[in-house]
């Protein structure tokens, strides 16, 4: 009995959310169990998919401080080579005379039973029958935050139209894509700054010092503004250095960098976004980040009511991730299995 028991206990352990089962142990996606907490009984999926800004650190992360702290079920998912790999290093641009192999998130179909999805991705060429799981999720009426390039997250259109008119993702969905890069890319650092008149807002509430080696991104077109339907919350004030302490570009104005809206999908339902621009894996080891991401997500699914200055925000375990860019040799992002992020 005791060595059926073992065996029993080796294979893949399969799970049911709302209908949705899953492997709780598969080697393709990382699962963290929820406990007493706010959160208990509520899912969150993570997508850490880009290339540049080490989601795959930053986003497991999170989802260790949001389970172990705050009692959510997190999932994260990655975007994985033929291998199985997390593969940071994909090109997102065919080389010359080469045909680029799409892109492949194993579990998408995990966001069915999700209670709210953070999105992470960065110019991914998914498979149709990838774009339309997530499709589905946006167009759900479930909350939605996106991290810094997922205002530019996918190739190809996603498969949405309301009304016969194609939705975007960055424009339409989130209020704003990725249109440049405001002042010097990875020479300068942003402080965050947050909007006097939203100070009291749920999402705000003890945030202090934010602060991130990243720089800002431009979101419309000078001389415009955010759309109105998009609330500014915090505005980036682009730096002179990659120090915390460095001055302000005195030639550089500050532009949002964290806002929040409605979404409303194809039966009306209505859907709670929030999206940041910061979000580096170093712009992460600023805590008035983690607490601003962590307040969203509490307030996406409406429960800003418990959320407290209190809320711990103190990363689980040693959090030292790579730095960002492209040069993955020297920076030593190589592919690596789903469990060496653990």
């Amino acid at each position: 009995m005791c060595k059926l028991l073992r065996h029993f206990l080796c294979l893949i352990a399969i799970v049911d959310f709302c209908g949705v089962a899953y492997a709780a142990n598969s080697p393709q996606w990382l699962i963290y169990p929820g406990g007493d907490g706010p959160g208990k009984g509520r899912r969150i999926v993570l997508i850490a998919a880009d290339q540049e800004y080490r989601s795959e650190e930053s986003m497991p992360m999170m989802a260790k401080i949001l389970s172990t702290h705050h009692g959510f079920e997190c999932t994260v998912l990655f975007a994985v080579n033929d291998k199985g790999e997390v593969d940071p290093t994909m090109p997102v641009y065919p080389e010359q005379g080469k045909e680029l192999n799409n892109h492949h998130i194993p579990g998408l179909e995990q966001l069915a039973s999700a209670d709210l999805v953070i999105f992470f991705p960065r110019l991914l060429t998914l498979p149709v029958s990838e774009r339309e799981m997530i499709v589905k999720y946006i167009d759900s009426g479930k909350p939605i935050i996106s991290i810094r390039t997922g205002n530019h997250g996918f190739h190809a259109t996603l498969p949405y139209k309301i009304n016969g008119k194609q939705v975007r993702w960055g424009e339409d969905v989130l209020g704003g894509e990725f249109l440049g890069h405001h002042g010097r890319w990875h020479a300068d650092s942003t402080r965050g700054i947050i909007v006097p008149e939203q100070k009291d807002h749920p999402i705000l509430i003890g945030v202090g010092d934010i602060w991130g080696n990243s720089d800002v991104y431009r979101t419309y077109k000078e001389g415009t503004t955010l759309p109105t339907d998009c609330t500014a919350l915090v505005w980036g004030q682009p730096l002179m250095g990659r120090k915390h302490d460095d001055p302000p570009n005195p030639k550089l104005e500050p532009l949002p960098v964290a806002w929040f809206k409605n979404w409303r999908t194809s039966d009306g339902k209505t859907a709670r976004v929030f999206h940041c621009t910061m979000g580096s894996a170093h712009d992460f080891q600023s805590a008035g980040l983690r607490r601003l991401i962590i307040n969203a997500a509490y307030w996406g699914m409406g429960m800003e009511s418990t959320i407290t200055s209190t809320l711990r925000v103190d990363t689980v375990g040693t959090y030292q991730p790579l730095e960002s860019g492209f040069n993955y040799q020297a920076l030593g992002v190589v592919p690596k299995p789903v469990s060496a992020f653990k």
